[in-house]
């Protein structure tokens, strides 16, 4: 049984069924569920998590802690409670985010005690961080079934778009891609440019390389797809054109990854932790250009307990003003 928590936000749940109005002007709309291909497994699995569970109103919040694997212990440095993955299961449930995302050994050892509670997003590939990324390709590290067995609602898979590996990848992936339409499981891209000729083309935060990420992760069977937020700087001007010509402002340069992205949702990454301002205002252009929502983990769990359930509630307090009926 949960305990009740008065600082946790309350859930934005609008009827799925209710009257509403499309997008407010100026605000890119978000792809509809009825629209996005789905099997009826997917279907049910995707409603729970953007209806049933987390800010609702067909939005995602998630709290990722696979930065274990793919960074080491160095990120918990900063907030020693947040070693102990319980803390971040605990965040998730009484802070009611959408999922947790987590690869196979942290759902083994502690999923079991939020199972119900907190919806799982298993992680099924990932590399560490002592290789360099030149050859960027991450390993599988569990399996659809797997999912399936723990009582997962979705799977993550990253693909290095641009790495001298991702033929390796594409194929892996490939195998995935189908063990998720056999089982009914939604299928969420972590897309990631990587590699030297990414590097020599404007870089991994280009708007090239991140528009071209999203694209790829659509072309190859996302369900929904993870980006980071495109950066200009001057490197731009290496890039292939026309991208090395725009002059794009932050909110244009995303609104046009969103739209690459086509019928899979768009979950922004957090990235490093920034300071509250610029984290809030990340997440409203974000939802303003059409993202399903956010998947936010060293903002939130570097944090001390109670500004992790603070910042927890103005995201959903943002959620709400997105919030639309299931169509």
């Amino acid at each position: 049984m949960a305990e009740s928590n008065p600082e946790a936000p309350a859930p934005a749940r609008p009827s799925p069924n209710a009257p509403g109005a499309g997008p407010a002007p100026g605000r890119a709309a978000r792809p509809e569920l009825a629209r996005l291909g789905l099997s009826p497994g997917k279907r049910a699995r995707l409603l729970r998590l953007l209806y049933h569970h987390g800010p609702g109103g067909g939005t995602l919040l998630v709290l990722p802690i696979d930065q274990g694997l793919e960074h080491g212990p160095v990120d918990f440095f900063v907030n020693p409670e947040a070693l102990d993955p319980d803390y971040q299961f605990r965040l998730a449930r009484e802070g009611r985010f959408s999922a947790i995302a987590l690869h196979y050994g942290l759902a083994t050892k502690y999923f079991h005690e939020y199972a119900g509670e907190v919806p799982l997003i298993l992680k099924l590939n990932g590399k560490t961080a002592i290789p360099g990324d030149s050859q960027a390709f991450s390993a599988l590290t569990g399996s659809v079934e797997d999912a399936v067995r723990l009582g997962a609602d979705a799977v993550g898979y990253t693909v290095y778009v641009g790495s001298p590996a991702q033929d390796r990848d594409f194929a892996q992936l490939e195998g995935v891609r189908a063990d998720c339409d056999r089982f009914g499981m939604p299928l969420i891209v972590w897309a990631y440019p990587r590699g030297e000729a990414v590097g020599k083309k404007g870089g991994k935060e280009s708007l090239y390389a991140v528009d071209y990420a999203a694209r790829v992760a659509l072309e190859l069977g996302a369900d929904i797809v993870k980006v980071n937020y495109p950066v200009a700087s001057e490197k731009d001007a290496e890039s292939p054109a026309p991208y090395n010509a725009l002059r794009l402002d932050p909110d244009a340069a995303f609104r046009k990854v969103v739209a690459s992205a086509g019928r899979a949702l768009v979950l922004v990454s957090g990235g490093e932790k920034v300071g509250d301002r610029e984290l809030l205002a990340k997440v409203r252009s974000s939802m303003e250009a059409g993202a399903t929502g956010i998947i936010f983990g060293r903002n939130l769990w570097q944090r001390p307990w109670p500004e992790a359930i603070r910042l927890t509630r103005e995201l959903h307090g943002i959620f709400r003003e997105y919030a639309r009926p299931l169509r």
